[in-house]
């Protein structure tokens, strides 16, 4: 069974991607269908998508975003994926990756004889080439002002994932006449395994010819022959690499169906046709062997955000796929239309909601961290606002982990989360000592559950004694006063990455770029560097645990719980299975089967 593969702009920190959702909850595991009806081999189906499709390139800062995601995830295939239990799997059909050194880190990749582009042209290692020049951000020389805008130097590739990984690498080596490529690592980094081709997404033969060289080897020979750029001494544009990046960011960008050079695939599908802001098209790529062989003929995309629209499309049979945005409402909505075969999984995502202090300001002395974390009713923000669409919801008690994950257990055990379970008002007020504090509390107005979060733990602080100032904002200025540290206590939310341990630092070590709070810890940051470049999972784990009982300890904030989404599908496709990977209900699309 084929599942989600990484996609690098979903990263923690290079995306700041914040849980804005109005979803809530710790849903059930996901249910098999029960449907009886026969599956037949081809077919159509229709899945509808909040957003229309707008770039080919779901990597650049231009193309990234969720339609275009999940159809570079069907239209595309890699060296590794993410299966149903956010667990790492290689595919040995495309080609293999594997360590040849620790000291320095060095991963050679492989790809297999017959893995080839829809236009017939092999994949080669000068695609893992171009992916790493753009990934790794090797040529800028560029000086950024705090809006990322470039005041001095060149940046070239418009990457919109992060570049943490690759950044700490050497000019790649190619070899066996093109298939391999070899690179080598100037300092550990725990997340290698996905640093570079779970998705092969861009080919390097077009994009040369569309920057005006030769084919690929040129491609390469020119990116071979630019040294490293150091924004310290930047030098004069390259005008060569500078067409190469130009076309790399935006020459994949359309709403409409472009030249079929720029729309290949190398994957299970690929894309016949496209209307724009209407449809579209995916069919079977015949060519495709090197992973898990589809059955559909043809999926069509339409486009409408409205969830009750959704559902009502799929009442009608005109849609078989949908994700509608999970509310109580929706959930009703969903329930009254499962007598027209109608099915809905509901699932965990990987984003979280939690309370977060601020350790400059008047939260800066532990005492009034901890008197105001015992005010934080924990269970009953679970039962009022995640139960009502999950009767099983239940806490989350852990900053690093998921609860799907194998060390949440135990890291819960002991990270001292079982101390903040419920609020303590009595344990609360003989902390503060009769002592009054005002606390700004920051959230999102106009999203429904931050509102309610806020509610709660307001009621609940001012019982202990907190005075509670309404920091709350509108959902276009609360992120920048989350930015600007106006805040004593935030209420937000991460959507981490399916897999790795890179994310961890990137929150929590001193200065780190989403460290949004102040929090600094000597020992924290010294695990964090060890995790950072930390190859052994079990090592990894047990470094996580450390760290998720020393930010409990440290008064950090406390996480709520985690937000669910859901799958719905109608009677005429079978195999669909909610997943919490980006590419979210597109997870197994290789599964999906037409029912006559």
């Amino acid at each position: 069974m084929r599942a989600g593969r990484i996609s690098k702009a979903f990263t923690l920190a290079a995306a700041a991607v914040l849980a804005l959702g109005a979803c809530t909850g710790t849903p059930p595991a996901p249910k098999e269908s029960t449907a009886t009806a026969t599956t037949s081999q081809g077919g159509n189906i229709t899945v509808l998508e909040p957003a229309p499709f707008t770039s080919f390139n779901a990597a650049s800062t231009t193309g990234q975003g969720g339609t275009n995601t999940r159809i570079d995830y069907a239209t595309h295939s890699g060296f590794n994926y993410v299966d149903s239990d956010l667990k790492l799997v290689m595919n040995d059909k495309f080609g293999k990756y594997e360590k040849i050194s620790d000291k320095p880190l060095t991963i050679k990749y492989t790809i297999n004889s017959g893995v080839q582009w829809s236009d017939g042209a092999p994949v080669t290692a000068a695609d893992l080439f171009l992916q790493w020049a753009a990934a790794s951000g090797y040529y800028n020389d560029a000086t950024l002002d705090p809006a990322f805008k470039v005041v001095k130097g060149s940046a070239y590739f418009n990457y919109g994932g992060d570049t943490t990984g690759l950044s700490q690498t050497s000019m790649p080596v190619i070899g066996d006449n093109g298939s391999s490529l070899t690179l080598s690592y100037t300092k550990p980094y725990s997340d290698w395994e996905t640093a570079l081709g779970s998705t092969v997404s861009i080919p390097a033969h077009i994009v040369a010819v569309r920057a005006g060289l030769k084919d690929a080897d040129a491609l390469v020979s020119l990116l071979q022959g630019i040294p490293k750029g150091d924004p310290s001494a930047p030098v004069k544009p390259n005008p060569e690499l500078r067409k190469v990046a130009n076309f790399w960011n935006t020459g994949f960008d359309t709403k409409s169906m472009p030249d079929p050079s720029l729309a290949l695939s190398n994957g299970p599908y690929l894309v016949k046709g496209i209307t724009a802001g209407k449809e579209l098209v995916l069919t079977r790529n015949v060519d495709y062997n090197w992973g898990t062989v589809p059955t559909l003929d043809t999926i069509t995309v339409h486009y409408n955000s409205k969830a009750d629209a959704q559902i009502a499309a799929l009442k009608a049979k005109s849609a078989d796929v949908a994700s509608p945005t999970l509310t109580a409402d929706n959930l009703a909505a969903l329930a009254e239309v499962k007598s027209d075969g109608v099915q809905t999984q509901v699932g965990n995502t990987l984003g979280f909601d939690q309370a977060v202090l601020n350790f400059k300001g008047v939260l800066a002395k532990p005492d009034l961290r901890t008197a105001f974390l015992n005010t934080v009713p924990r269970q009953d923000i679970v039962d009022q606002v995640a139960k009502p669409l999950n009767p099983d919801a239940t806490v989350l008690d852990s900053f690093v982990f998921r609860a799907v994950q194998t060390p949440y257990k135990e890291s819960t055990s002991s990270n001292g989360s079982a101390g903040f379970a419920a609020a303590d008002i009595d344990a609360a007020k003989k902390l503060l000592a009769g002592a009054t504090p005002t606390v700004r509390i920051l959230y999102n107005k106009d999203d429904p559950v931050r509102a309610a979060e806020f509610d709660l733990i307001s009621a609940s602080a001012r019982m202990a004694g907190f005075t509670v100032t309404d920091a709350g904002k509108g959902s276009a200025q609360w992120l920048q006063a989350l930015k600007d540290g106006a805040f004593d206590v935030a209420l937000y939310g991460w959507t981490s990455n399916p897999t790795g341990s890179v994310q961890v630092p990137q929150v929590f070590r001193t200065g780190a770029p989403s460290n949004l709070n102040n929090f600094s810890n000597t020992v924290v940051d010294q695990l964090t560097e060890q995790l950072a470049g930390e190859p052994d999972d079990a090592k990894q784990n047990a470094l996580k645990m450390q760290i998720d009982k020393l930010v409990f300890g440290a008064g950090y904030g406390l996480p709520l719980f985690q937000r669910s989404a859901a799958a719905a599908y109608g009677p005429h496709v079978s195999g669909v299975q909610y997943s919490p990977v980006p590419v979210g209900v597109w997870w197994n699309v290789w599964d999906w089967k037409y029912v006559k």
